[in-house]
């Protein structure tokens, strides 16, 4: 059952990523979520004393991508081929799709499509035991930190896409003070 009508959601509409309850990264992301309850968010991205930091930043980089997920799903009916033919956020940035196995070259593309692309590789990369273990004991990848930069960096380009292009539909759904939390906690997180 899809939440979100229209044609085309269900396609860039991704199911949410789950973190197993019991395991380590659920505790993780109860204590973040906890913190964030207390409306600090500058606390609430700060690694918790003894944890691992590749650990917190993949129950972290799941948590904002569910969060991106459902933020863009509430707006996918005014973000169509028509009225976003280019992936942007205002005339002086355009993002090209490629990801760097089916899709070497980097391509120019509607934003739908390209949500639609980081989305789908988003959550091949979450679902990669490889790169993201959800077992203990299972290491990091030496190349975790860039991966997990990558996400983020391609994450940060739907909230600037969002804010540029769709603000307007936000304010319309009163959706403004969420999208502005989400994206404030995404900042205080990169940084």
């Amino acid at each position: 059952v899809s939440l979100v009508s229209g044609s085309r959601s269900s396609k860039t509409f991704k199911p949410k990523k789950n973190i197993p309850e019991g395991s380590h990264q659920y505790e993780l992301l109860k204590h973040a979520e906890a913190t964030l309850g207390s409306g600090n968010l500058r606390q609430a991205v700060m690694l918790p004393e003894g944890e691992d930091l590749n650990e917190w930043i993949a129950v972290n980089t799941v948590d904002f991508f569910n969060q991106i997920n459902m933020l863009y799903g509430t707006i996918t009916e005014f973000c169509t081929e028509s009225s976003c033919p280019v992936m942007s956020a205002g005339p002086r940035y355009e993002y090209h799709w490629a990801d760097g196995t089916n899709i070497k070259k980097p391509i120019k593309c509607s934003a739908p499509k390209y949500i639609d692309y980081l989305m789908t590789w988003v959550q091949d990369q979450l679902d990669d035991e490889t790169l993201f273990p959800s077992k203990i004991g299972v290491p990091f990848p030496k190349n975790f930190m860039s991966v997990a930069k990558t996400i983020l960096k391609r994450l940060f380009r739907v909230y600037a896409h969002i804010y540029h292009q769709h603000f307007d539909s936000v304010m319309r759904l009163q959706e403004e003070a969420h999208l502005n939390t989400s994206f404030k906690h995404f900042i205080f997180f990169v940084q």
